[in-house]
């Protein structure tokens, strides 16, 4: 609508990662040792939420990007302090798949008006109410943050800080951390690469309309909901290295279904269900693997070491990587060659399945005990 140039797009679309990479350090600094969690997400909203306001009436480049950056630097590192809070204050941390399901419920009651809004409106004033609505949420959640439980910063400054970050770069010399740090990159590339190819996917070649292509990839978010839900048990069950190689498989099966059942809308649209294994048994594993094996004072700066993966640098790769794929193998009749595209996604997953199979060996078999220090 403000009629921005492919290059300051794609600026805008990098905000994310920027935040993600710059702002994870930034939560795990201020938030562990300085600030209460949950006043740390208060503020943080306030300055997000007035920011959204700001770019709802940006009508220029520079001011837009400017709102929008700091939108991203602010809200991203709350992702890492939700996990803080609910891990400071479940008394088990498989209990965190029911929390964390809030958090796609929340996706989904969002993506759905949203689509069907737009699909009917799509002027200027629409788009804009959009950025309108998101700040004045966001001004609320700050409002909410402070009734959630205290959870007071650690003792400590920055000697402490820094070391707690030493120690938790220092576990990578583990042999089966490394291995985690390694497929979890792999898994976050394949994920992000999903996000970014599966809407043009969708409407350009399964022929799903545009203004219902969210519709049908938030039947993922639905399913990641029940998945969060029989997590605790399904690790209880299969274990960490199991219910991982399950998670990521999902990735595997959902690209092959791309790839060789694009004709028949029907298998497409349920193929997205499997999005909430792919999440669940992979990325929530992690996070839960995290604060289980890795020592107390370093919990915090390990959860934000595997989200600059899984949020920032993953997502980074996958925003230059899959768009350039495309490129190559759209021909010169503007058709992309989508089998193909979505055979490497596919075998990006397997090749992360194969080295967690055979490569993976974490200290307990399913959520119990702590990793001794390194």
């Amino acid at each position: 609508m403000l009629g921005f140039s492919a290059g300051q797009q794609a600026l805008v679309g990098s905000c994310w990662g920027i935040a993600s990479v710059v702002g994870i350090f930034f939560s795990n600094h201020f938030a562990d040792r300085y600030f209460a969690a949950e006043r740390f997400l208060a503020v943080s909203h306030v300055i997000g939420g007035l920011c959204m306001l700001g770019a709802a009436y940006s009508t220029a480049f520079m001011p837009f990007f400017a709102f929008y950056l700091a939108y991203s630097l602010v809200y991203v590192p709350t992702l890492s302090v939700t996990n803080t809070i609910a891990f400071a204050n479940l008394k088990e941390g498989k209990d965190f798949g029911t929390v964390r399901a809030g958090g796609t419920v929340g996706w989904v009651m969002a993506s759905w008006p949203f689509v069907f809004i737009l699909g009917a409106h799509s002027g200027p004033e629409e788009v804009r109410s959009i950025f309108i609505v998101s700040g004045v949420i966001s001004l609320v959640l700050a409002a909410f943050s402070l009734t959630l439980p205290h959870t007071p910063p650690k003792k400590g400054g920055d000697d402490v800080d820094a070391l707690a970050w030493r120690r938790a770069l220092g576990l990578l010399k583990k042999p089966f951390v490394a291995v985690l740090f390694f497929v979890t990159f792999i898994d976050s590339v394949v994920h992000n690469g999903y996000f970014v190819m599966a809407d043009a996917f969708l409407t350009n070649r399964v022929g799903i309309a545009g203004n219902l292509s969210m519709v049908v990839l938030s039947l993922g978010q639905i399913a990641e909901v029940l998945t969060m839900l029989v997590l605790g048990t399904v690790l209880g069950k299969l274990g960490w290295r199991k219910t991982m190689i399950v998670g990521i498989l999902g990735h595997a099966a959902r690209f092959l279904a791309f790839s060789f059942l694009s004709d028949s809308v029907a298998s497409i649209v349920a193929v997205q269900l499997l999005h909430g294994i792919c999440y669940a048994f992979f990325f929530a594993t992690v996070y839960i693997f995290v604060d289980e094996a890795f020592p107390k004072d370093v919990r915090s700066s390990a959860q934000g070491l595997f989200n600059l993966l899984i949020l920032g640098v993953g997502n980074m790769v996958a925003s230059s990587f899959f768009p350039n794929l495309v490129a190559k193998l759209t021909g010169v009749d503007g058709v992309v060659d989508y089998r193909t595209l979505f055979l490497v996604p596919a075998g990006l997953a397997t090749l992360g399945a194969l080295v967690l199979a055979f490569a993976f060996h974490p200290p307990t078999a399913a959520p119990a005990g702590a990793l001794e220090d390194a």
